[in-house]
């Protein structure tokens, strides 16, 4: 049985504190997961095989492609679960937290099942070939069936953060992720099995994740319901409605990334290990960010539910504040250990140019992937899924494509990294004149500011859907 007040966790309270309290713990189970990632490729490293590395790259971008559709269904159930506890409906929020598990393993099996018959061609798309184009698709072959695992360890955490139960869900991602660290040294050295040792352990620690996510609902959250037919039918609007467009908006990033691992492809193996590389650094420098909007969602979700609009308007505000505050110090970290980080990978040559790159000035930008994840995670509360959709498909598209071709063809492998990064300064910036506009004009007693009108051709465009 439920053992939380009638009252939502953050209808009361400083929600600065909030919103750090939920962004650290959420972050230290996402960057369990991730530490596991980047401690593979060291490991990886050690064998002295680029195509190894390069073949990770490569399934990193269709892995990233897989997860979008947890990640989808984990955005409805969180804000659905979070408007309903602030309503002070918590039969509802158990109700709708069931039925989105039930549809997220139905169709996120069939997802999976559509991704692992067409690895080859996926894999020759982001522009792997030979050896390497192999081994991409051999681990692959072995991770895409634990995708249903996986997207239920994201959606049990997306109700545990709805419940503000953000450590019992930090949790569950720290077991997986000791899970994987246990089983990598064992599965890749002990047993000589390399790269499928690798596989084996992701999909140890899925099944782990799954589990560790369920459990809490089930002892400590009022449990899951019995929906029949009519609550199926019921809950398809509500949750779907929700869930496409995040979906649809998440599945922009692993596009975007495949087409920057396509362009980096072209600079050879070394350049795409070097990125390789600070795929798998990047989550655990910025774990904190990646959770944010994770974090950010349930407080503005509990407080819409409950009307109170200036809360909305000020959890907002103070998440690009805390965004501010952690890219400004993971940065100056990064600089600092750039010598040791490029040891510990034994990088050198361009792999060596494009750690230290984003080692430096391009890790500031991160403030604006911050502040288009805050972005995303308000739309997704306030009713607005597909200005997501729209702000995520731009950067990953206008936003990056011909950024991209513009920066490489001056800096060569580097310039693949500044020109995704340019584009993601002018979206951070567009995402968030979207946002404040969205809150201002749910708030009836609060009139619209003038920089907001003069937005107002923009948010008209994405209100015409």
């Amino acid at each position: 049985m439920a053992t939380q007040n009638d009252r939502a966790a953050f209808l009361d309270g400083n929600l600065f504190r909030h919103i750090a309290v939920m962004s650290l713990t959420s972050s230290l189970g996402l960057m369990a997961v991730f530490l596991v990632d980047f401690v593979d490729m060291v490991f990886i490293s050690m064998l002295g095989k680029a195509e190894l590395a390069a073949a990770v790259g490569y399934a990193g971008a269709i892995l990233f492609f897989t997860s979008s559709f947890g990640i989808g269904m984990a955005i409805a159930a969180g804000a659905l679960v979070a408007r309903a506890l602030g309503a002070g409906n918590r039969g509802e929020a158990r109700m709708r937290a069931t039925t989105a598990l039930a549809y997220g393993l139905a169709f996120g099996a069939v997802f999976a099942a559509i991704v692992w018959s067409n690895l080859a061609g996926l894999v020759s798309l982001v522009g792997a070939s030979g050896e390497t184009h192999d081994l991409a698709v051999g681990y692959l072959q072995i991770v895409i069936p634990s995708v249903p695992l996986l997207l239920l360890g994201m959606v049990g955490g997306a109700i545990l953060r709805a419940h503000g139960a953000a450590r019992r869900a930090m949790m569950a991602t720290v077991i997986g992720g000791v899970v994987n660290a246990v089983l990598d040294p064992i599965l890749i050295f002990g047993f000589g099995w390399e790269l499928t040792g690798a596989a084996l352990a992701s999909v140890a620690a899925r099944i782990a994740i799954g589990v560790a996510s369920i459990l809490p609902i089930l002892r400590h959250y009022g449990g899951l319901a019995r929906p029949g037919p009519a609550e199926f039918a019921r809950d398809f609007k509500p949750i779907f409605t929700l869930a496409l467009p995040a979906i649809l908006t998440q599945l922009a990033t692993p596009i975007g990334q495949a087409y920057v691992t396509r362009a980096m492809a072209e600079f050879g193996e070394e350049a795409v290990a070097g990125m390789a590389i600070v795929a798998r650094l990047t989550p655990v420098a910025f774990g904190t960010i990646f959770a944010l909007s994770g974090a950010i969602g349930p407080i503005v979700g509990q407080n819409y539910g409950a009307g109170d609009h200036p809360r909305v308007r000020r959890a907002y505000l103070d998440g690009i504040l805390f965004t501010a505050l952690i890219v400004g110090v993971i940065t100056a970290l990064l600089f600092l250990l750039r010598g040791p980080i490029g040891a510990l990978f034994q990088v050198e040559g361009v792999s060596r140019e494009i750690l230290y790159l984003f080692c430096g000035p391009l890790a500031l930008a991160w403030f604006f992937n911050g502040m288009i994840f805050v972005s995303n995670a308000t739309f997704n509360n306030l009713g607005h899924p597909f200005y997501s959709t729209g702000v995520n498909w731009g950067r990953h598209t206008l936003g990056t494509i011909p950024f991209v071709i513009l920066f490489s063809g001056w800096f060569g492998a580097a310039g693949v990294l500044i020109g995704q990064a340019v584009g993601g300064v002018l979206f951070g910036g567009l995402s968030a004149a979207l946002a404040l506009g969205v809150i201002a004009r749910k708030d009836p007693a609060k009139p619209t500011a003038p920089f907001l009108r003069q937005a107002r051709l923009i948010q008209l465009f994405y209100n015409r859907r």
